[in-house]
């Protein structure tokens, strides 16, 4: 075998070793966001789950503000869409839903001071903190799996086998960027 072949051979074996590396790279990260996603998903699950006794709890004082508790509902059982940017829409709907009601209970006093209610607003804290936890998590390997197919050479690994950018978990409202007033 001349010099030159043997050279051609290894420059192939070079980039047939970094393609593998590269795909593998993308595998890995992209299983990194849907394991970061589907971990938020089992948080807004327990939220989702906990809505119907805030509701109903909230109910019983406010039963003229069925307008605001039936949003409420409505967003939750919205919440069923499948891709990873109908599900940030639904749960930014959600958030939105369940900051009315808090807003509402202000009015309420007797029903601030329902020990089920507060019991109720504890566990959607403690569950609020968990979910910015994962979004936290979610959108810093969102980031990283993005960087990727957005870089030379990396990019060209991206597009032959169609890994795209993944959306990011944002709040796109000033609405939802304002903080939730929980009182206990």
């Amino acid at each position: 075998m001349s010099t030159p072949l043997i050279i051609v051979i290894a420059l192939i074996a070079v980039l047939i070793l970094w393609v593998i590396g590269t795909y593998n790279g993308f595998i890995k990260i992209r299983n990194r966001c849907d394991e970061g996603f589907a971990t938020m998903d089992v948080y807004l699950k327990k939220r989702f789950d906990l809505i119907p006794n805030l509701v109903a709890t909230v109910k019983g004082y406010a039963k003229h503000e069925a307008d605001t508790l039936e949003k409420v509902i409505a967003a939750r059982n919205e919440g069923s869409r499948t891709s990873v940017g109908e599900k940030i829409e639904d749960e930014n709907q959600i958030s939105n839903a369940i900051r009315q009601i808090f807003a509402l209970s202000e009015s309420y006093p007797d029903l601030k001071a329902n020990e089920n209610f507060k019991e109720l607003q504890k566990k959607l804290a403690d569950i609020e903190e968990d979910i910015a936890n994962s979004r936290k998590y979610y959108n810093a390997v969102v980031k990283q799996f993005n960087t990727k197919c957005q870089m030379v050479p990396s990019n060209i690994i991206a597009k032959i086998f169609g890994f795209t950018p993944q959306p990011m978990f944002t709040v796109d409202s000033s609405e939802e960027r304002a903080n939730v007033k929980v009182e206990f």
